[in-house]
């Protein structure tokens, strides 16, 4: 399988021109989709690395040149500039996926650093793209996937290193009932003051972050650090620590995570306002839901700094958290090709750890994505993979009711088992379980708003889009048919161009009811001809496809007459 760097030739001597050429270009693209702030950013660190002065290019001159920090910026505890570069490299992957592609220079920004890299576009690898969504035939590779690319590397050679027979991981005695998972230890907030107001007020946001962060089953969340003659338990790998400080009539809370084994900040973040009792109140939760979706969701920052975690130093079980790690980053693209690695990683995570809810959880949702992905030439419904979607979603929430991976993956069983309305009810109980999880935010605001409730459902798909750091192949995808349902096919072609999943046919099978709708027969007729090409087995079996997916009947016929004006043929 080539990856998307195999497609550019590193070039140490590119022609400067050429290289500004490339930043004009991307800087000049409406799918380069970056606030003015990154604009910036990109042009700094281009421009002196361009000039010679790539040393120069450092954290502390970044936030001082172009964000306009003061001169005792402290990167330690301002991690500003860090989270800009995330949100950077995100646009620039994003850019050359979509307008990008043809692009004759890559430029990338690798993770540790920030100093640009410039790559020439092999010219052996190039070979005329089709139009926005419309992918090579599935024996082709797009030119770039969509990566997240330090993660997906260390995933890979995770999973190298677990699927392989050989390895003793699989086959060893466990220790415990349930692999390691990230320890967080939540500190008391140290009071400078030292007024006993403040010393109240700490203790209460503690107690409320440790309620808030506990809500994610995937963490160990401590309240004190283990003796240092107790040999029974680990150490944390992360701390959550701040202070507080109050004035009359306001206070401030500072909150940073440390990471223990290298001693750094990778997070930190300041929260204030009035010192009123009703107000307060309120704040203080609204702070410790803050901290805990930061920190704790799925793609948040913990989830990120074990991005680089060396295998060599990671915790017990490193194999089992590397499933975890695998399917996460599978799911960010939904590539066809990883989905079996992933399920065998799986499998053998739960032959393992039998009482893992989440492995179970994780493994379900695999199945399920075999079940609405895989299509028969026949159109026979495979239901004994549902079934087994529906076991394994059984298991996790019997082992574990609150665990969100299993809440997620029975919802999503019931819903494609026709049992909607238990799936809707399953979906409003766990959300408010965990109304932090943005993952499980975007699953039950999709199967809201596929069920036919479009009001209540896409405007929870926005948000989480809004709030979840890993952009995952769905989000578009959803808002894309959020748009065609109202009414608004523009918006909707352009979400849908957006979407990091160019080997979908259900993408491509949305984007043919969308064009055909919108009255673009050159759009409508290149998606379906795609899907003739690489999915006749689906297109046969259009209508229970498309029924499968919706719940009203009446939205299901919208589809069907969209695709019918895509030019493609539905059998009755």
């Amino acid at each position: 399988m080539n990856k998307p760097e195999s497609f550019f030739t590193a070039e140490p001597a590119l022609p400067v021109e050429s290289c500004r050429a490339q930043l004009a270009l991307i800087l000049g693209s409406t799918d380069f989709d970056a606030t003015g702030r990154e604009h910036r950013f990109l042009s700094y660190v281009v421009e002196e690395a361009l000039s010679g002065r790539g040393d120069r290019i450092k954290a502390y001159t970044i936030a001082v040149e172009v964000f306009g920090r003061g001169q005792s910026f402290d990167p330690q505890t301002d991690p500003i500039v860090r989270i800009e570069a995330g949100h950077l490299r995100r646009a620039l992957e994003r850019y050359y996926l979509t307008s990008g592609q043809r692009d004759p220079i890559l430029i990338t920004i690798p993770k540790g650093g920030y100093v640009p890299v410039f790559a020439r576009r092999a010219e052996t690898q190039l070979a005329p793209l089709p139009a926005p969504l419309v992918a090579q035939p599935v024996t082709e590779r797009p030119p770039l996937w969509r990566t997240r690319s330090r993660l997906l590397t260390a995933v890979l050679m995770v999973l190298l290193a677990i699927v392989a027979s050989a390895s003793a991981w699989w086959w060893g005695p466990a220790k415990h009932s349930e692999p390691e998972k990230p320890r967080v230890l939540v500190q008391a907030f140290d009071n400078p003051g030292g007024t006993q107001a403040a010393g109240v007020v700490a203790t209460g946001l503690k107690e409320e972050i440790v309620e808030q962060l506990s809500k994610f089953r995937d963490l160990l969340v401590m309240e004190s650090a283990p003796r240092p003659d107790d040999a029974s338990l680990a150490p944390p790998r992360f701390v959550v620590a701040g202070s507080v400080m109050l004035s009359d009539e306001a206070f401030q809370l500072r909150v940073r995570l440390i990471n223990r084994g290298s001693g750094s900040v990778i997070w930190a973040n300041s929260y204030d306002g009035p010192l009123k009792v009703s107000a307060f109140r309120d704040a203080q939760k609204e702070i410790a839901r803050s901290v805990s979706q930061n920190l704790g969701q799925v793609y948040g920052v913990i989830f990120q700094a074990d991005e680089d975690l060396n295998v060599s130093n990671a915790p017990d079980d490193w194999g089992v958290y590397g499933c975890t790690l695998s399917f996460y980053a599978y799911r960010l693209g939904m590539d066809p090709e990883r989905r079996p690695a992933v399920r065998a990683c799986l499998e053998k995570a739960v032959d393992r750890f039998p009482t893992y809810a989440t492995a179970w959880g994780l493994l379900s949702l695999v199945y399920i994505d075999d079940y609405r992905f895989e299509f028969s030439a026949d159109g026979a419904s495979p239901a004994p993979v549902l079934e087994r979607a529906l076991d394994a979603a059984r298991r996790a929430a019997a082992l574990d009711p609150l665990n969100m991976p299993a809440r997620q993956a029975k919802m999503l069983a019931l819903y494609f088992d026709g049992q909607i309305d238990a799936a809707l009810e399953l979906g409003e109980e766990s959300l408010k379980l965990n109304p932090n999880d943005t993952e499980f935010l975007s699953e039950y605001g999709e199967r809201l708003a596929v069920s036919g409730k479009w009001k209540e459902g896409c405007p929870m798909i926005a948000v989480s889009r809004q709030s979840n750091p890993g952009i995952s192949a769905n989000y578009e995808a959803d808002l894309a048919l959020c748009s065609y349902f109202d009414g608004d096919y523009a918006q909707a072609a352009t979400w849908l161009k957006k979407t990091p999943a160019p080997m979908n046919p259900i993408y491509h099978l949305l984007g043919a009811a969308i064009f055909g709708e919108g009255g673009n027969v050159a759009e409508a007729h290149r998606e379906s001809e795609w899907l003739q090409l690489n999915h006749p087995e689906l297109v046969k079996n259009l209508r229970r496809q498309v029924s499968m997916r919706l719940g009203r009947p009446q939205d299901a016929a919208a589809i069907l007459g969209s695709l019918k004006k895509a030019g493609l043929v539905i059998p009755d």
